[in-house]
């Protein structure tokens, strides 16, 4: 057992740090949304920024674009050509996405320094292309509304997880200790 241990000791210092990691900040996560009552419809903040720089971006295409609280469940309504398009609820703002993304840097860790860096840039950066995410895909629900449930389903997730997973594969090849023991072979 002693030698399978040993033989097996990254792997499981990699599973160990990455649940761990995902425990603490999704608890985090959590107890933030705690503070929010839902029976109240309310929305908590960093998705009423989500959806408010989607606005902007969108309001790019649209000078009629805005956005209203939905006084029907907790989230905020996105109008597009005056349209209601979408609903930006708490799972839109990719929270939980980034919350998988710095899991997975800190389990393939690198120098602190590299480390910290690549997690603020990589949350900044899948922020960003969330928020796009999110104005694209009211476009396209507006221009192309019988694709709505391959669009929101399909096709745009897949935009935010390929972010996410070409940010992995970035930091592993470049960033994290594997990618310094694997060089110097």
């Amino acid at each position: 057992m002693k030698e399978y241990l040993i033989q097996f000791k990254p792997f499981l210092l990699f599973l160990t740090k990455f649940f761990v990691t995902y425990l603490v900040l999704t608890f985090i996560y959590q107890s933030y949304l705690n503070q929010f009552d839902e029976k109240k419809f309310e929305v908590d903040g960093f998705t009423q920024i989500v959806a408010k720089q989607s606005k902007v971006v969108l309001s790019l295409f649209d000078s009629q674009s805005y956005t209203m609280p939905n006084y029907k469940e907790p989230s905020v309504k996105l109008f597009y050509h005056t349209q209601w398009v979408a609903r930006i609820v708490e799972g839109c703002n990719a929270l939980s996405v980034i919350i998988l993304f710095v899991s997975f840097v800190i389990a393939f860790t690198g120098k602190f320094k590299q480390t910290f860096l690549f997690i603020i840039s990589g949350s900044l950066l899948v922020h960003i292309f969330n928020v796009l995410r999110i104005a694209l895909l009211c476009m396209a629900i507006f221009h192309y509304p019988q694709y709505e449930h391959v669009l929101h389903g399909v096709i745009f997730p897949l935009f935010i997880y390929g972010i996410v997973f070409l940010l992995w594969v970035i930091w592993v090849n470049n960033y994290s200790s594997y990618a310094k023991k694997s060089t110097k072979k």
